[in-house]
């Protein structure tokens, strides 16, 4: 098959499983258009079996409605469900201190709050992207805002509490990851030196103190400047997230004109974490690894969850684009064959999320508080747009 005909098979798969499988199992099920917001709590057949409400999944579900809309087709029904979700979000899931919650009841009422600063990662995505859509200002620079105050959440003591006592010194690489990420997409409609030395920031930390080519591996927590932790928790690979750095930074690297030594370092972390990842005997991405190859902590670690599934599509696609080096389309086909053959659910629509390492199903809800219409729409959206890009030679 020409790379011709597999960009246009798989553009087209993508938008049509998008259209008319993804977004309309959403919009029917979780849609909250009498409070405003997304459900995501839903069970197979997309039965509401929890009111509660996921603060970081009403700035993905506004995100990915204009993530959408701006890359997919300009339909306006998407375009009102990230609003209807913005303003839940302006008007229910700030604390009084200007952190987020995590999780409120149906008409916003706050229910709990933690110490991290992902609810409000993702509302800032969901603020930049709509007002691409939309070319409302004043959402850039709500998004602008709010990235900042993440910033002072982050480097001021005692705002947010350490995970650890002060006995253990530490860092994770989600914050790392997830904060390049949001500088990249606000940059897209606003600028600022301050995403600009986030993006630098990050980069560094990742290629300096989290890549450890002793081990190839990507680690997800190392010391202060990057020092070897030797438990349980400081020998955690976790493929999924890695490869999603990895296509983070090829976003960054594309934005600064295929910055090849971007590239490479991205690339690099891509392959380490393949090989870590890669279910050599049942297929699929596993969820952890012990980079001295000793038995993983979590319970869930040889589990295909549906995620990292979805960031090995991406990041293979574009890689692939990046290089044109046959190898990631190998693999791209690779993940997607056994992904579609495995995680689909042809009777009620959308995916699975839970599946064990044979690829059988865990358990067959379609959301939950993890779960929900982010990972797998993101990686069509983004699918489709790297297939189009392909095919126009760009």
């Amino acid at each position: 098959m020409s790379i011709e005909t597999y960009a246009k098979y798989w553009a087209e798969n993508y938008k049509e499983d998008f259209t008319h499988n993804i977004m309309p199992f959403w919009l029917k099920n979780g849609l909250d258009k009498e409070h405003g917001g997304i459900y995501t709590c839903v069970a197979r057949n997309g039965q509401l079996i929890d009111t509660t409400k996921s603060v970081w999944f009403q700035g993905r579900f506004a995100f990915i409605c204009s993530y959408a809309y701006n890359n997919i087709e300009k339909n306006p029904e998407w375009l009102d469900a990230a609003k209807l979700t913005l303003d839940f979000i302006e008007k229910h899931c700030f604390d009084s201190d200007g952190r987020m919650y995590f999780e409120v009841a149906a008409d916003g009422t706050p229910l709990r709050k933690r110490r991290y600063i992902f609810s409000e990662s993702f509302a800032a995505i969901a603020m930049s992207e709509y007002a691409l859509a939309t070319g409302n200002k004043e959402y850039a620079q709500k998004a602008l805002d709010l990235f900042k105050r993440m910033r002072h959440f982050l480097n001021t003591p005692g705002i947010l509490e350490p995970k650890y006592l002060p006995t253990v010194q530490a860092q994770g690489h989600s914050i790392t990851m997830i904060m390049v990420n949001v500088a990249s997409s606000i940059k897209k409609v606003i600028s600022d030196p301050e995403l600009d030395a986030q993006i630098e920031e990050s980069i560094y930390a990742l290629k300096n103190y989290f890549m450890h080519p002793e081990f190839k591996a990507l680690l997800e927590m190392v010391g202060p400047k990057g020092e070897f932790i030797d438990t349980m928790n400081g020998r955690t690979i976790n493929p999924g997230h890695c490869i999603e750095t990895s296509w983070f930074l090829f976003d960054v690297a594309h934005n600064m004109n295929n910055n090849k030594e971007l590239i490479d370092m991205a690339l690099t972390i891509l392959d380490w974490s393949w090989e870590w990842g890669w279910d050599k005997q049942y297929g699929g991405i596993i969820n952890f690894k012990d980079c001295k190859n000793l038995p993983p902590q979590d319970y869930s670690q040889d589990m295909k969850f549906w995620w990292p599934q979805t960031e090995a599509i991406i990041a293979n696609l574009y890689a692939y684009k990046l290089t044109n080096d046959e190898k990631y389309l190998k693999r791209h086909k690779q993940i997607s064959d056994w992904t579609y053959a495995h995680f689909p659910d042809s009777e009620f629509g959308e995916w699975y999320g839970y599946l064990h390492r044979d690829g059988t199903v865990a358990q067959p809800a379609k959301g939950n508080l993890f779960k929900g219409p982010f990972h797998i729409p993101r990686m069509m959206i983004k699918g489709y747009t790297l297939c189009k890009e392909i095919l126009a030679g760009e």
